[in-house]
């Protein structure tokens, strides 16, 4: 299934921007007072690491060597750009050169807003499929449902080879046009559209209730508008239906984004602790983060859910609810991504990714290349409803000549609905939403039976 592009950079977790520091100066040798062995006294307070002018010449070398030899002319503009980027890819995988595309890129990531048509698309055997459109956008005002296929893109045919470029084709800049064929389910003859592209915002929080009293929090990626997303939609469903008794909060496959955004909506559910610490070689990368009063489930027990897509700034959620035991992580291991990258701006154009910091969550643990491992583990398993309509008999009632309940004759009961056929339901359309469930069930219970809900 392809994504919305928002999730491009997925493993980005940034901190606010550093100033740029200047490297230090490297002081000249100092002469020595043992004239016998001028060369041993100097080189013993030569930088260890100084770059050897052998080495210079080594890569002026490869680059000429490259100029003049390589199959295919290549302009001085693109080694160096290659140069630069090798530098950085050999340090870790999350570091990076970010040119124009690149930085646009990052700042739609951050932000959940791009250029577009405000459509969710997918790959399906080789067809560009509709999944579905955003309200108010060219998309939905043109009429395109979800089901329909793209055809065409600017009059070119979408074929299994060309398909992911033209799904690249359907961003662009705010107030460009583009010319679709769309066919519509169940149509026999796709229809041309011209759409023009306006600047699309994607929404990072959906929240709703799964049964009465029991909220359902999913987080996709952390932009910068996710915290006051999510206290303003969850604030709108307390408001509605009154206190829950719990709440899941699902992290599943959310690949990351900011750190402050992380911060902020671990803040929402703690009232106290820390969230996090992160440290590096620079002053600024040295920090912790810490929770103040306010906690919009008021208590109410939290089950988190997390897979092996749970990354970067949503581990630091999760690792700072399950510290602060302020919610139990059911699911999978997390991805495992204990690292903070900050965006130094070389120019307008250009900006360096770095890695500058670890982050340790509250226990003072690493969770780079290791994970949160989840209190309670659930396999990624699906399940499939039993056809029981061959059982004969399947309880009392289903007994000849047996007795009546009185109450449920009365109408003063409804015993006929015990609920399981609500949590089949679930189970067969994702089994660990149900679980978690069924788990939170179990967490509230206890706390109305003023048992202590602690993991």
């Amino acid at each position: 299934m392809r994504f919305p592009r928002p999730c491009l950079l997925a493993l980005l977790l940034a901190t606010p921007l550093l100033h740029a520091q200047a490297a230090p100066e490297v002081a000249p040798a100092e002469s020595t007072a043992a004239p016998a062995a001028p060369a041993k006294a100097a080189s013993s307070v030569a930088p260890a690491d100084q770059v050897d002018l052998d080495d210079v010449r080594n890569f002026a070398h490869v680059y000429q060597i490259i100029r003049q030899a390589y199959v295919e002319k290549v302009d001085n503009k693109t080694l160096m750009n290659d140069a630069i980027k090798g530098m950085l890819a050999g340090l870790d995988p999350h570091s990076a050169y970010l040119d124009k595309d690149g930085l646009q890129e990052l700042n739609e990531d951050t932000t959940g807003q791009y250029g577009g048509l405000g459509i969710e698309v997918m790959e399906d055997n080789g067809l560009l499929k509709i999944v579905s459109p955003i309200d108010d956008t060219p998309a939905s005002r043109a009429g395109i449902k979800p089901g329909d296929v793209i055809t065409a893109v600017n009059g070119k045919v979408v074929t299994p080879d060309n398909i992911d470029s033209m799904f690249d084709d359907l961003r662009g800049n705010p107030g460009s046009k583009i010319t679709l064929g769309i066919l519509h389910e169940k149509a026999d003859q796709p229809v041309t559209m011209t759409l023009t592209r306006e600047r699309i915002s994607m929404t990072s929080v959906k929240v709703r209730e799964l049964e009465p009293g029991y909220a359902y929090i999913r987080i996709s990626q952390f932009q910068d508008d996710t915290a006051g997303d999510l206290e303003k939609k969850l604030g709108g469903l307390l408001q509605k239906n009154g206190a829950q008794k719990g709440a899941i909060l699902d992290l599943r496959s959310n690949p990351g984004g900011l750190l402050t955004s992380a911060v902020a909506v671990s803040d929402d559910f703690l009232d106290s602790g820390t969230i996090v610490t992160t440290r590096g070689r620079l002053p600024d990368s040295n920090l912790t983060f810490s929770a103040h009063p306010g906690d919009l489930l008021n208590g109410a027990p939290m089950v988190l859910l997390t897979d092996n897509g749970t990354a970067s700034a949503a581990e630091i959620v999760s690792g700072a609810l399950k510290d602060n035991h302020r919610a139990l992580i059911v699911g999978r291991r997390t991805f495992g991504k204990g690292v903070v990258q900050t965006v130094l701006p070389l120019d307008a154009d250009h900006a360096v990714k770095l890695t500058t910091a670890r982050y340790y969550t509250p226990n003072g643990t690493s969770i780079q290349a290791e994970g949160i491992k989840p209190d309670i583990a659930l396999a990624d398993l699906a399940v499939t409803k039993v056809d029981d309509s061959q059982v004969p008999i399947s309880s009392e009632a289903d007994l000849p000549h047996h007795l009546a309940n009185e109450i449920a004759a009365s109408g003063a009961g409804a015993i006929n609905n015990d609920g399981s056929a609500e949590n089949a339901k679930l189970a067969t359309s994702d089994y660990a939403l149900s679980q978690a469930l069924n788990i939170l069930k179990g967490l509230a219970l206890r706390k109305d039976a003023g048992q202590p809900v602690a993991h």
